[in-house]
């Protein structure tokens, strides 16, 4: 098995953990690209599965399509992107990685304490947040980073696939990346960044 050998459909499905219907969704959103056969039948090149790793991980991670997609624009399109390639695109998210990652050590340590929700349910509410002044602010839960009360942010990027996409294959709660199915864990593992996430 040679990194120039081109997969079907099929084989990237299996290997990527995503279901075909999903690798369509990502190609017409230019998220990855395919070669036709003269049958017309898609063919991937290998470094494909990369991208599709770091799709997976950058939107568990909370990052938006939108995001994952300026990130893959600056990817070469002309030949396999290199170590070198990968290791810019990290360094630039390096800071908004640091971002989530202090987000959620945040919620870590600090769900049983006063988070300025407004509930007041919690002893500490009456000495962080006597009578609710926080509620002051704004909406939300006010003590704990930006990025966790963000209005829009969901779970895998807040990305909500267009109801015409709605369908077999789909996922109908409008929480994934976009279309589900057979083979798509949308908590399953994934690496992002320059080592090897295959």
């Amino acid at each position: 098995m040679l990194p120039t050998d081109l997969l079907t459909v099929g084989e990237l499905s299996q290997r990527s953990g995503f279901a075909p219907s999903a690798l369509r969704f990502y190609e017409r959103q230019g998220l990855i690209g395919a070669t036709r056969t003269a049958g017309g039948q898609r063919r991937y090149e290998r470094h494909v599965l990369r991208r599709l790793a770091f799709i997976r991980a950058a939107t568990a991670m909370g990052l938006s399509l939108d995001e994952v997609a300026q990130a893959l624009a600056s990817l070469p399109d002309a030949r396999t992107p290199t170590k070198a390639d990968w290791s810019a695109i990290s360094r630039r998210w390096r800071s908004r990685l640091d971002e989530e990652i202090a987000a959620l050590e945040a919620l870590r340590d600090g769900l049983d304490s006063c988070i300025g929700c407004g509930c007041l349910s919690l002893r500490r509410c009456r000495i962080s947040n006597p009578g609710d002044r926080i509620g002051a602010l704004g909406s939300g839960a006010r003590a704990l980073p930006a990025t966790l009360r963000g209005a829009g942010r969901m779970h895998h990027g807040g990305h909500r696939p267009q109801a015409a996409l709605a369908g077999p294959g789909t996922d109908p709660t409008g929480t994934g990346t976009g279309p589900t199915g057979p083979g798509i864990d949308p908590n399953g593992p994934a690496a992002a960044g320059t080592g090897c996430v295959g």
